[in-house]
């Protein structure tokens, strides 16, 4: 009998210890050539340090983890700049890990553009030195602004990328970007064409009742007197039904903008 509770004793105390295991911090990100540095506070029990193990990439670390704070280094792990990390960091109930500078895998926009061109309404650009998968943004200078027209994902290693235009009439400008952790634009430079194709115009000019129609398709933005966007879209009509009556509002459409109409 005495066999038997000091067994369940054992296997209670097993559970608690397994139990006092069971809580892990997970990393994914992009190697960039940076250590992670982990601040690692005592356990609950105060019976050593929170932290007890590391995997990286299904690996686990030989750094020396038993201290207050300490790094993870990918290099000796043979890791390479723009691989793909996953970081475990598993650690005691009732403590929690910090990583000081998760940043550090996050993808930088660091691309140079080799090559952009437009040809048949088709933006086509070359890139090198990408440092991680960060979609680029187009946008098209338009409405004296510029406007997203639309995104290619970026494989994080650099090559060819193409995009479909909508053009409209006139002098046409057009530029990538990306954007990164820091929320600090990274651009190409401007490129400028002049497609084949005629003025778009709109009617009613004055005092609309339920539909805009456009000579063409083209992509189009509705304000109301307080700057408010209240449609956008591409196509050669728009319903109006929904504007409220009475009220003015500023069109913007093809490579004109700030024309006004009136509901009736």
């Amino acid at each position: 009998m005495k066999r038997l509770q000091g067994f369940i004793l054992l296997l209670i105390l097993a559970c608690s210890c397994i139990q006092g295991f069971s809580e892990a911090l997970v990393i994914n990100g992009i190697y960039q050539g940076k250590d992670l540095y982990v601040k690692n506070p005592f356990s609950d029990d105060g019976a050593g340090f929170c932290v007890y193990e590391v995997i990286v990439n299904g690996e686990t670390t030989k750094d020396e983890i038993n201290s207050s704070a300490f790094a993870i280094d990918f290099n000796i792990l043979g890791i390479n700049s723009g691989e793909d990390l996953e970081v475990i960091i598993r650690h005691k109930d009732g403590c929690s890990p910090l990583v000081l500078n998760p940043e550090a895998v996050k993808p930088h926009s660091t691309f140079k553009v080799t090559d952009i061109d437009v040809s048949n309404n088709v933006l086509s650009w070359t890139t090198t030195n990408e440092s991680g998968p960060l979609p680029y943004i187009v946008e098209q200078f338009r409405w004296n602004k510029w406007v997203k027209a639309g995104e290619v994902q970026g494989n994080g290693k650099g090559g060819d990328y193409r995009f479909k235009l909508v053009p409209y009439s006139g002098e046409n400008k057009v530029r990538v970007k990306q954007v990164d952790y820091t929320d600090q634009p990274r651009y190409s430079d401007a490129v400028k064409y002049n497609p084949s194709m005629a003025k778009v115009d709109f009617s009613p000019k004055q005092k609309v009742d339920d539909v805009i129609k456009f000579t063409a398709a083209t992509r189009y933005e509705i304000f109301d007197i307080y700057g408010n966007l209240v449609e956008t879209g591409y196509g050669s009509t728009i319903d109006v039904t929904n504007l409220e009556r009475k009220e003015e509002y500023y069109l913007n459409y093809d490579s004109s903008f700030g024309e006004t109409f009136k509901k009736k």
